[in-house]
């Protein structure tokens, strides 16, 4: 279950005028479920992922995180070590990826040479094919 504290941040503005005034703005900061940022509250979908960020202050980021199953958007302010696991997770399913990815391009280069060696063979490659 996510807990719930208040934190602030302030930030100085200089207007035009030259005078500056500072913004109080107060943040709910959440911590993430034990099963992590990753997890959507919704549907259970492990795909969630940020799609707007900001650092709050030093130990604190506010995200924007969406969901790609049912499109659920939220917004919160998280502990660095919750956005940390988040980033961790995001790493290794990059990683996933570029895997498959390495895998579905050596069948596909596997299947080409397995074509042109079938067209050789066939005498079906001219010079003017180069």
């Amino acid at each position: 279950m996510n807990a719930k504290r208040n934190q602030h941040s302030v930030r100085r503005i200089v207007l035009p005028s030259g005078r500056s005034i500072e913004v109080v703005r107060f943040h709910e900061t959440e911590t993430a479920t034990h099963e992590g940022l990753h997890v959507c509250p919704e549907c259970r979908c492990e795909l969630v992922h940020p799609v707007g960020w900001g650092q709050v202050s030093p130990d604190q980021w506010e995200l924007e995180l969406y969901c790609p199953n049912c499109e659920q958007r939220r917004e919160g302010v998280f502990a660095q070590n919750d956005v940390a696991a988040l980033e961790e997770r995001i790493d290794e399913g990059v990683e996933a990826i570029l895997c498959d990815l390495k895998r579905l391009a050596h069948a596909n280069m596997a299947d080409e040479v397995d074509r042109f060696v079938a067209a050789l063979k066939a005498d079906l490659i001219l010079p003017e094919d180069f």
